[in-house]
């Protein structure tokens, strides 16, 4: 089995159930719908999805999400559109979406000349592990 980044094969990036009695449970689809992320992993995270905010029987503040069509529509671009939104994820705040809507976080920049050096050395650590790796053969074969 290959890593997901290499494999030709990219089935498990969506699928539709058509099945579902729910189908089509957005509307305004364009593409393949995809139900691989039916219950969204952006819920708990600030995303660029336009939803709605509604107050539930215990008080607590909600997300409405079902107008947002962003993890339904094509396979490949909403797996896209996920994997990019939880490179940083960050907790939702609780308030309302904005108009524009809240913008992909990113990382904070390292500074400092000596937290560029070290993240530097890190990966050139990193790269040299991978090519030690690359060489090296199963012994189950």
């Amino acid at each position: 089995m290959q890593p997901k980044d290499l494999t030709d094969n990219e089935a498990f990036k969506g699928f539709t159930n058509s099945a579902c009695p729910f189908l089509p449970c957005h509307k305004g689809v364009a593409r393949e719908f995809n139900c691989l992320f039916c219950y969204c992993p952006l819920i708990a995270y600030e995303c660029p999805g336009p939803y709605q905010t509604y107050t539930d029987a215990n008080g607590l503040t909600r997300k409405d999400c079902s107008a947002c069509t962003l993890p339904h529509d094509g396979y490949l671009q909403s797996w896209n559109f996920i994997q990019r939104w939880l490179e940083y994820p960050q907790p939702w705040s609780g308030r309302p979406q904005t108009d524009p809507p809240v913008r992909r976080p990113r990382p904070p920049q390292p500074t400092g000349a000596d937290e560029i050096h070290r993240l530097r050395r890190e990966d050139g650590a990193a790269k040299d592990d991978l090519a030690k790796d690359d060489g090296v053969k199963d012994g189950g074969d």
